[in-house]
């Protein structure tokens, strides 16, 4: 089963909002052809960044905010909610609590 969330990526002076979509071959036969194989793997997309860039592994992003934000929504998908916010100084240690929503 194809799950979306929403989420908002944060970190030093940064927001941006973001999609993921958590997808593996049961889903359809197109993504297993594609090599989406046995587990479950995350597509993340920013929405805010043009052209947008999606990736589906979290060491391709190239920066520190994104490949921090995929791989922990990765490794905590089931616990996450529609709406997280999703704060990288604060999954890195750098400060001691986790930003709030300035949306919701």
């Amino acid at each position: 089963m194809k799950e979306i969330k929403l989420f908002e990526v944060r970190d030093r002076g940064t927001f941006v909002p973001a999609m993921a979509i958590r997808v593996n071959d049961d889903d359809d036969p197109l993504l297993g052809r594609a090599g989406f194989g046995l587990h479950p793997l995350v597509i993340l997309i920013p929405m805010s960044r043009f052209p947008t860039t999606a990736n589906y592994d979290a060491r391709a992003w190239g920066d520190r905010t994104f490949a921090t934000a995929h791989d922990y929504i990765e490794r905590t998908w089931n616990t996450l909610i529609d709406g997280d916010v999703i704060d990288v100084e604060y999954i890195l240690g750098e400060t001691a609590k986790p930003k709030t929503s300035e949306v919701r």
